[in-house]
């Protein structure tokens, strides 16, 4: 067939054409994927999709969410973050990620005690929660606790010497005063001896280590307030008494001696009545929670007598602890012989029970009023330990259970033989059959 002027005119102008449509065609699927993304998770648990429950937190957020990540630069738990609040913007188009080096703003990382391993903010709705440590579980549950905006009043017991939830010497709770205030939970202070009961208000009554007794008409408004199934903290100290006759009417006796723990020196703690505890009881305070928590000096609790209450043992000293009577100065050892007792030592309870077949009573008592205190509340896992205590007492304990993704079939099974054929095959059979191959090669073209 004779092409033509005409004919090679026509399929000049279809090329063109065909030419145009395919570059139309790949310029509306860039448009197309700059403003739309398709992702498909292919791992075999879904290990790269937020779980339902996060989703449908998400959906029901309606406003932004910052996220500020104090990491210093060059650290790779940068890109685990950004991985995984990626995994939320999917949802979520508002959730926003910045990145501050701390070293660059000292001042904001004193403030906000920031440790090498550096914090996470989760900002919602002027409210924000502090993260040690960051997972799908932990930054769900804190949006969880972001978008509750009920005002929450927790009452503190004052007028004997307590710990005070604004007082900024090292033994007050000033500084957990603020982080509840952060998250609209109000503290105020009760003084028992002016006033004829505990305000209505109270989601909460916290008596934090007295030093001197309650009068005896304070006794009784602390009774009522039990009786009538409100909920309550008690912080107490090795060898203090102030509140023996309140732990009788719970069911709980306070054991003579201080906490020590031996193990402690395996987390770089040279003082052995600082209790370092990682391992928790399964309790809803502690669902989820995966952070060491430091507790100094520490008095052992125990059941004492039968109680409507139901107890629930909820942070121990090791197998390697025991509750030292004497002077802890040199070297201390356990004595059998008199009453000293071994541990595991429970040095908090949980004690439950149902009011009126509706309400459940919530109370904690913990051998320790140091934990929570300025001094101390940086440490590791203390404030969200204290914070997770004062959100179950509450009732605000609404943490959901993500359980943690982990890639199957990570590990390969060899025999021994299956070794010994792939070492045989890579290291020896394989080079060989490539210099004979090689060699062959080489003679049959040196024959030509």
């Amino acid at each position: 067939m004779k092409i033509t002027p005409r004919i090679h005119q026509q399929l000049r102008v279809k090329n063109a054409l065909i030419t145009a449509l395919l570059l139309c065609l790949l310029g509306s699927l860039a448009w197309l994927s700059n403003r739309y993304s398709v992702q498909t998770d292919m791992t075999n648990n879904a290990g790269n999709t937020l779980s339902q429950a996060s989703q449908k937190l998400l959906v029901s957020l309606p406003d932004k969410i910052t996220i500020t990540a104090y990491v210093k630069k060059g650290q790779p738990i940068r890109t685990q973050i950004a991985q995984l609040v990626d995994r939320y913007s999917r949802i979520k188009a508002d959730v926003v990620l910045n990145f501050i080096d701390p070293d660059f703003e000292p001042e904001k990382a004193r403030d906000l005690n920031i440790g090498p391993e550096g914090i996470i903010l989760v900002e919602y709705q002027g409210r924000t929660e502090k993260l040690t440590f960051l997972d799908e579980s932990s930054l769900t549950n804190a949006l969880l606790q972001l978008a509750n905006a009920n005002e929450r009043w927790v009452s503190f017991l004052t007028g004997h010497g307590e710990r005070s939830p604004d007082g900024i010497a090292n033994f007050d709770l000033g500084e957990f005063g603020k982080e509840l205030a952060r998250r609209k939970i109000n503290t105020q202070t009760l003084n028992l001896a002016t006033l004829p009961a505990i305000p209505d208000n109270a989601a909460l009554l916290v008596i934090a280590a007295p030093k001197v007794p309650l009068l005896a008409s304070e006794m009784t408004i602390i009774q009522h307030y039990i009786q009538r199934g409100g909920n309550l903290l008690v912080l107490t100290d090795p060898d203090n008494k102030q509140l023996t006759a309140l732990q009788k009417q719970l069911g709980i006796k306070q054991l003579n001696g201080v906490i020590v723990d031996s193990s402690s020196t395996l987390y770089g703690v040279n003082d052995p009545s600082f209790i370092l505890t990682s391992d928790y009881t399964q309790h809803p305070v502690t669902n989820g929670f995966k952070t060491l928590s430091l507790y100094p000096v520490v008095a052992a609790l125990e059941i004492d007598v039968k109680t409507d209450f139901t107890t629930t043992p909820l942070l121990s000293s090791t197998e390697k602890s025991w509750t030292e009577t004497g002077a802890i100065a040199g070297k201390i050892r356990f004595d059998a012989n008199g009453q000293e007792k071994q541990g595991p030592l429970v040095f908090a309870y949980a004690l439950t029970r149902t009011i009126n077949q509706q309400i459940q009573q919530r109370i904690i008592v913990i051998g320790d009023g140091d934990f929570l205190a300025n001094a101390y509340l940086g440490n590791v896992g203390n404030l969200d330990m204290g914070l997770r205590l004062v959100l179950w007492l509450i009732h605000e304990d609404h943490f959901i259970d993500i359980p943690a993704k982990t890639a199957t079939d990570k590990t390969l099974q060899l025999t021994r033989t299956a070794v010994a054929v792939i070492g045989f095959g890579f290291l020896i059979i394989l080079p060989l059959l490539l210099t004979v191959t090689g060699f062959i090669i080489w003679r049959k073209r040196k024959q030509r």
